[in-house]
């Protein structure tokens, strides 16, 4: 949920800083990781910043990639760059994708000029079986492209898949984790057997 000034702010953040082509905003709060922050919770949180009117019009640090629930891109920059239609449904990591592929044309960065809530919601997203497949497939296959390091791609897998094979003993209400290590070891068996597609997920 945007600030409703956040339009005007991308505007003028992008007039200010002529070199930079992407840029993430202000987080106010990020439900990502929780069961996720309700409608009316989430526009609280936006009408307390804004009364904070704390928005300046500055670069924070650059950035390799950007968040894809809080990004914004110069249409000039983007020219006819798009999202991987390979990176099916949930489009796991497709952010960090499209902002590698932006990154050619200058600066991505962070800043606060602009601002919103990522609620996180839970429902109407891709089954546990399927994001287990992507989180490991997907970074795989984004090796190879060329728009993330290995070392990245790395950290992330064996992150995630750490995760749901220790909290596969006490998941979280909201997340499917007995379905998401599933998902790894089919991910984990086609990468063995160099299969990357992570359009496979469509049929599983």
């Amino acid at each position: 949920m945007p600030s409703r000034h956040s339009i005007e702010q991308i505007k003028q953040f992008f007039i200010a800083h002529p070199e930079v082509v992407g840029a993430t905003g202000n987080v106010i709060r990020d439900g990502i990781n929780g069961a996720g922050i309700s409608f009316e919770d989430a526009q609280e949180l936006v009408a307390q910043h804004e009364e904070r009117n704390f928005s300046p019009n500055c670069i924070v640090t650059g950035l390799d990639g950007l968040y894809g629930c809080n990004m914004a891109y110069r249409s000039s920059a983007i020219g006819s760059a798009r999202f991987d239609e390979r990176l099916s449904l949930y489009g796991w990591q497709e952010d960090v994708d499209f902002a590698a592929s932006i990154s050619r044309h200058g600066r991505l960065v962070k800043t606060f000029a602009f601002a919103g809530v990522h609620r996180g919601v839970k429902f109407g997203r891709t089954s546990g079986v399927r994001l287990g497949y992507s989180q490991v497939i997907n970074p795989s296959y984004l090796v190879k492209k060329g728009t993330m390091s290995k070392r990245f791609a790395g950290r992330l897998i064996i992150r995630n898949v750490l995760a749901n094979h220790v909290k596969c003993l006490r998941p979280e209400p909201w997340v499917d984790r007995a379905g998401r290590a599933k998902g790894n070891w089919i991910g984990m068996f086609d990468l063995m057997r160099g299969r990357l597609t992570p359009e496979r997920i469509e049929g599983l």
